[in-house]
């Protein structure tokens, strides 16, 4: 595969304050990160540094704008683009990535492009994927490995690439399947993604622990559409038409070939655009008529509501306690902020013997399900269980 050399990104530094606006009900506020009368889309968010494409008027093109938001009231925030697009950005740690458009030499198409941000002031950019008259799109990242969307409409495959030498990015397949294999996400060793192999949207996954041999599982496949996937942990979350409108599902993959489903939120309404971390999933919720984002914890089993602003809220993104989202509240769509507190996001730190259903109680409803199974046996070979103790 023939490749080209990195291009010349043109890196810009800003400095903004920010504008504070709603009170979430909870007391905390919810915050603009960088006003402006440009689109800002698509954010992504790890830990204090928040990543999202900007449409630049002046120049007419979309940019990777990063803004670290420890000091909310005084952000670094800084750019990297050049006179073609950057998309689609994701970030982890100190790393960003996005898909890149690259003219070169008579060719232009959609690559995967990384910085390491460990120094804000001069971020070093490398090519994670640059296959000449190939679109590489939707990066996702976790850790030391990117992943992506590899090839052209109707026949998308997984990619990733090991990164732990930036200037060396090892490419290795996840799936290869016919027809479209779309929007990837990672955690740790686990991928998963959106598959149009049986006609319809379905959610699949692999373990990449051996790159030359991911172990593939499939997710949830019913019949209508599953897709968007996101993952955290043993969770993965998607969106799901099966009934006639966007709802939001999960599945506990803790055993891959028995994966456990379940319902976060079914609404008359839609349900879109699902994101987790932890024990939190957030999404998109048009129940009241505009697009809002709601909550749901995990643990504690118990949905709430982040913004209840008339106009919309679209596109989260979360880490930790802090959610970020673009918002059209300023008549351009920006990027909003807010720290979760409170009961709401109460998580289980460490996990409590007996407690079979993980909701870090131990009640009926665990002995319930140990009951329901009493003196069965799971050892290979079956034979084995009929052994008496000696």
């Amino acid at each position: 595969m023939k490749k080209r050399s990195l291009p010349t990104l043109t890196l810009l530094a800003l400095l903004a304050g920010l504008i504070f606006s709603n009170t979430h009900p909870a007391g905390a506020a919810e915050f603009a990160v960088f006003p402006t009368t440009d689109d800002q889309e698509l954010p992504d968010v790890y830990g204090n540094i928040v990543v999202w494409q900007q449409l630049v008027v002046g120049y007419g093109d979309y940019d990777i704008y990063i803004a670290d938001v420890n000091d909310p009231a005084d952000p670094y925030v800084f750019v990297i683009g050049d006179a073609n697009d950057q998309r689609a950005p994701a970030v982890f740690e100190n790393t960003v990535v996005w898909q890149d458009y690259v003219l070169w030499a008579g060719s232009a198409d959609w690559d995967i492009r990384m910085a390491d941000i460990s120094d804000q002031s001069s971020p070093s950019v490398f090519a994670v994927s640059d296959v000449i008259d190939n679109d590489e799109q939707n990066p996702a990242i976790h850790g030391n490995i990117v992943v992506w969307q590899d090839g052209a409409a109707g026949d998308f495959d997984i990619y990733g690439a090991d990164i732990t030498d930036p200037n060396f990015p090892t490419e290795f397949v996840i799936t290869y399947a016919d027809y479209d294999q779309q929007c990837p996400a990672i955690y740790r060793t686990t991928v998963a993604w959106q598959d149009h192999y049986f006609g319809d949207w379905d959610i699949f996954a692999a373990d990449i622990w051996r790159r030359n041999k991911p172990s593939e599982s499939a997710v949830s496949w019913l019949e209508k559409n599953q897709s968007n996937p996101v993952i955290s942990a043993d969770y993965v979350v998607w969106q799901d038409d099966y009934w006639g409108d966007s709802d939001i599902y999960a599945a506990d993959i803790s055993d891959p070939e028995s994966p456990v489903e379940f319902a976060i939120a079914t609404g008359a309404s839609s349900q879109e655009n699902p994101v987790i971390d932890g024990n939190i999933v957030v999404w998109q919720d048009n129940r009241n008529g505009n697009w809002d984002i709601f909550a749901y914890n995990l643990t504690t089993r118990r949905e709430f509501q982040i913004t209840d602003n008339i106009h919309d809220q679209i596109n989260p993104a979360i880490s930790g306690n802090l959610v970020v989202w673009q918002d059209d509240r300023s008549g351009s769509w920006n990027i909003y902020a807010l720290l979760l507190d409170g009961p709401e996001t109460a998580r289980c730190p460490s996990k409590l013997p007996g407690d079979i259903n993980k909701d870090c109680r131990i009640d009926f409803a665990d002995f319930s399900v140990m009951a329901s199974r009493w003196l069965e046996c799971g050892l290979e070979p079956h034979d084995a269980c009929q052994l008496e103790e000696k």
